[in-house]
């Protein structure tokens, strides 16, 4: 760095700005290749810019290599076409960015190379590239340093391009199929929407504590109460909860509410859903995830919650004493104390069940008990209309039929707060309300991006799909 910043003072007591301003570039390194040979009979001087990543220096010749979105090209410079100029180059380093002027030919190698003219500095890099930074894999840099991450490796570039495809893809499909998109508060005086402990703030203005929402969907299910038919919000979504490769405390989410639907109606979206986003993104059908492959065509597969639990365990579910879950979860190994009988039934599914479906699976009709916003399944009072679909043994989409009935809502709220259950600290008084004016039948859909992403980009831990993932301050 010391070095560096010497080279620095020499090119400012030339009386060069290592900051310029601007750089007009006629062409991008894309597209000098893909029109060289015009470029090369014409004889057309091209102006182009990017990062130099190597440095080869021969008498009174340099090559050098630059890099520019990915793309890399070689730039040529010598001695008797830049005079006094060329010394100048001595003062660069890999790193800096640098805009080029001159014409394009090609090396005996065929290698496509600008024989430069002119050249400026654009920016001075003052910090060497980490040791063998080409290909960085020291993942505690990667994810805390994202920038070398995306300078050393371009397959990772790749990645956060179709994440941002992702995005723009699910857009499409929701704006296609009716839904409005719309916002609603990141910070609420009662959090709620899900089980899950919330982050805290002050509202000074308001001088009342505030919550960051763990969920959107009692304010959406305002907006079908208010009239609108299909809502939808891409969102971020925040919950004071633990991190590791499937779970971030800040999170991405997509949640959706269709009126006069059930949750029969949200299958049926969901399912285009996929086949929409694996398709556009793939021109296949098929899935890749950590060595398994899938294929996403609809109808998909469907297996009932309670059934596959209880016949896993070779014990009804439902029926069983509370006592009776404690122990067989100590059997299983699954550490459960002080938590709710909801949980722990949840557990023993995950573990015993959830882990095996790999090919895309609408795990069917819940508890009711670890269900509160779900309406009660219409032919088995202790169940709810709820799905959650399961690919690699991961939850990817969680829907209900949305529960619309304001007295039996206050009751299962109140059954919540009873068992101090998390995600719910007081009753929503005003979202009660809502409902007594009345809210349609109405199916409801949350849907996690950064764990979609996971699956539809192949990445491994949620944290490689996270631009800036939440990591432990470094100490100093």
């Amino acid at each position: 760095m010391e070095e560096r910043l010497n080279k620095l003072n020499k090119l400012k007591d030339s009386q060069i700005n290592p900051y310029p301003y601007r750089f007009d570039r006629t062409h991008t390194f894309a597209e000098i290749k893909a029109r060289f040979e015009e470029l090369f009979n014409s004889q057309r001087k091209v102006k182009t810019a990017g990062r130099i990543i190597a440095i080869r220096g021969h008498g009174k010749t340099i090559f050098a290599t630059l890099n520019d979105e990915g793309e890399k090209i070689q730039i040529y410079l010598r001695r008797d076409d830049l005079g006094d100029e060329f010394s100048l180059f001595e003062n660069f380093d890999i790193g800096d960015f640098i805009g080029v002027e001159g014409k394009v030919f090609k090396t005996k190698t065929e290698e496509i190379t600008i024989l430069v003219e002119k050249f400026v500095l654009l920016a001075k890099s003052l910090r060497p590239l980490p040791e063998k930074w080409h290909g960085l894999k020291d993942i505690e840099i990667r994810y805390r340093k994202r920038y070398l991450d995306l300078i050393a490796n371009m397959e990772v570039r790749e990645v956060f391009r179709k994440r941002a495809k992702v995005i723009s893809l699910l857009r499409n499909f929701f704006d296609s199929h009716g839904f409005l998109e719309v916002e609603t508060p990141i910070l609420q005086p009662i959090y709620g929407g899900a089980a899950a402990k919330p982050f805290k703030t002050f509202y000074n203005a308001l001088d009342q504590e505030m919550y960051l929402r763990i969920a959107d969907e009692l304010y959406l299910k305002r907006l079908i109460v208010g009239g609108y038919e299909k809502v939808w919000e891409f969102c971020k979504d925040f919950r004071n909860e633990g991190l590791d490769r499937f779970h971030n405390p800040e999170f991405t989410m997509i949640e959706a509410y269709q009126a006069y639907t059930d949750y029969f109606g949200i299958m049926e979206l969901v399912e285009e859903l996929l086949e929409f986003l694996v398709k556009n993104l793939h021109n296949d059908n098929h899935l890749i995830f950590q060595d398994k492959k899938v294929e996403i065509a609809k109808p998909f597969k469907r297996i009932k919650y309670t059934e596959a639990l209880s016949e896993k365990l070779g014990e009804d579910i439902l029926n069983l004493p509370e006592e009776k879950i404690n122990k067989i979860c100590l059997d299983y190994g699954i550490k459960s104390e002080d938590q709710p009988v909801g949980f722990k039934i949840d557990k023993l599914f995950s573990e015993l069940i959830q882990k095996s479906l790999i090919e895309p699976t609408f795990v069917v009709d819940y508890p009711k008990v670890i269900s509160p916003l779900a309406k009660e399944h219409r032919a088995n009072p202790q169940l709810v209309e709820r799905f959650e679909l399961i690919i690699f043994g991961l939850e990817v989409a969680n829907a209900f039929t949305e529960l619309n009935d304001p007295i039996e809502q206050r009751r299962r709220f109140e059954e919540q707060i009873a068992r101090k259950e998390e995600g719910i600290g007081e009753i929503d008084e005003d979202f009660i309300e809502a409902l007594e004016y009345g809210m349609p039948p109405t199916g409801g859909l949350g849907i996690g991006v950064d764990r979609l992403c996971m699956i539809l980009l192949n990445q491994p831990s949620i944290r490689d799909i996270i631009l800036f993932p939440q990591l432990r301050r470094e100490k100093v």
